[in-house]
């Protein structure tokens, strides 16, 4: 099968009703309800996209068979790979602005990571990874959408899975039997999950001996029996004006707890479990975090632009840029911009080499992109809401613009060279950004985005080549010469 449509993508999540519990009730069709129908048009759009004469090249590589499959599946075996991939992944991130994190290139170029270390999944039988390798082809060639939910639910986080009040409190495996795995509990915190085809399930590293019951890896259809996905509640109902609310009435991501009510989850869809440390090393041994970060840093690049974008023209529509102080702050967005760009370009010039023969971006470079991305996002949003200051605050509603005010409206509202409704459009879409809930919680997803920022850089320290810092310090050491020695 080729590529998706829009239409097929929509047309699948009709033909396989899932468990979705919102606001109390259960969405009968989440491609109707008023919560959901307009992001799920939005991530159909981005399926069309693959179909444009212009951006098929772009989006799209020649499969095994020929057929033209989504370019993240694909592995890379050249530098110039790595950008046409780059090139991907911002054409799917432009008409979403960087807001939607769990676009489905993501998980996407997980599965070509998991294919590309078909030995880490060996380890437990060739079987595993035989799973791995006909699942990602399953994907691949159906093109279908994935979520995924990493994360044990935050009840007591001083004791690890195992040592919670109940035994299956966090997700893990009751039984095996012949037809597979029988899965009980909570995961979280599945992004996007009401409008994807598959979950797939794997572990961050942080399981401690006595965990192996929650150690695993498996993928199962969003509609599979017995998955319950709670999602929480939306910013928008289906109501909101796209004047006032251009960004939360389109790119609304609902996150999701998702319940496992003694799931079954066949053989041929488990690729790893009960083995805790095979489950820590996954995320590193397999390379993804490398995979996943190139999509994220240039997902984060376009985001970063967006937000720098919008304050210069906050900034020009008062004429607030010809002061020293606004444009030392624009002069930082800008910096965070190419600072952003220039980590993704290094990644890919001093890529790596697999055993394989393929190429992936280098980790450091990512790495610490991740790192700058959960700090800088915050801070240029908070710029915006600087810049915008009251202003923010006072804007009308899209009712005002018929109504016996209109007048006022048009004459109070306008900038130094724009009309009233241009300029209380800007700041409608500043304030959706970074004032509104929508806005607060895009934020927050990027500061915790790839995790506990404390932890990722303290894993920057731990995992880190040092041998070039101490060669120089060694060096510098050597200048010294012993304490007893002669002065020259």
């Amino acid at each position: 099968m080729p590529v998706r449509t829009g239409a097929q993508y929509v047309e699948n999540l009709q033909k396989h009703p899932r468990e979705v519990w919102l606001r109390g009730e259960r969405v009968d069709d989440v491609t109707t309800h008023p919560a959901l129908r307009r992001p799920i048009e939005q991530i159909a759009r981005l399926y069309d996209l693959q179909h444009d004469p212009e951006l098929a090249p772009v989006l799209t590589g020649e499969g095994p068979d020929g057929a033209a499959v989504g370019r993240a599946f694909l592995p890379c075996r050249t530098q110039d790979d790595l950008a046409a991939r780059r090139a991907a992944y911002r054409a799917w991130a432009e008409p979403t602005l960087g807001l939607l994190g769990r676009s489905p290139d993501f998980l996407n170029t997980t599965l070509m990571a998991f294919t590309e270390s078909p030995g880490v999944f060996a380890k437990l039988g060739q079987r595993y990874a035989d799973n791995v390798q006909r699942y990602y082809e399953y994907v691949r060639d159906n093109d279908l959408f994935l979520t995924h939910a990493l994360i044990t639910p935050q009840t007591d986080r001083s004791k690890t899975a195992s040592e919670q009040q109940e035994q299956f409190l966090h997700m893990g495996v009751v039984s095996e039997g012949p037809d597979g795995l029988v899965v009980r509990g909570a995961r979280m915190l599945a992004t996007l999950a009401p409008m994807a085809d598959e979950l797939i399930i794997y572990s961050l590293p942080g399981l401690r001996l006595g965990d192996e019951k929650h150690a695993a890896c498996f993928a199962i259809p969003i509609d599979t029996p017995g998955l319950r996905l709670i999602s929480r509640a939306p910013f928008d109902d289906g109501t909101r004006h796209p004047f006032d609310h251009p960004l939360s009435a389109h790119f609304e991501e609902a996150d999701c707890l998702v319940v496992f009510d003694d799931v079954l989850v066949p053989w041929d869809r488990v690729f790893l479990h009960g083995d805790v440390a095979l489950a820590n090393a996954l995320y590193s041994e397999t390379n993804l975090r490398q995979h996943t970060a190139h999509q994220t840093g240039v997902r984060g690049l376009v985001k970063l632009q967006f937000v720098t974008g919008l304050a210069m023209k906050l900034s020009q529509s008062v004429k607030i840029d010809g002061f020293l102080h606004v444009q030392q702050k624009l002069g930082e967005c800008i910096a965070a911009v190419e600072q952003a760009h220039a980590l993704i370009v290094a990644s890919e010039a001093e890529y790596e080499t697999t055993d394989a023969g393929t190429v992936r971006p280098r980790f450091n470079a990512l790495q610490t992109l991740r790192v700058l991305l959960s700090t800088q996002y915050p801070q240029l949003v908070e710029v915006l809401q600087t810049l915008g200051a009251g202003g923010l605050l006072m804007m009308p509603s899209a009712e005002d613009f018929g109504s016996p005010i209109a007048e006022d409206i048009a004459r109070y509202y306008r900038g130094a060279d724009m009309p009233a409704v241009d300029r209380i459009r800007l700041y409608k879409l500043a304030w959706d950004l970074c004032g509104d809930a929508f806005g607060q919680r895009a934020l927050q997803y990027e500061r915790y985005y790839a995790g506990d920022p404390v932890r990722i850089l303290a894993m920057n320290y731990l995992s880190y080549d040092k041998s070039d810092c101490f060669r120089l310090v060694d060096r510098a050491l050597a200048l010294a010469g012993d304490p007893d020695g002669p002065v020259s």
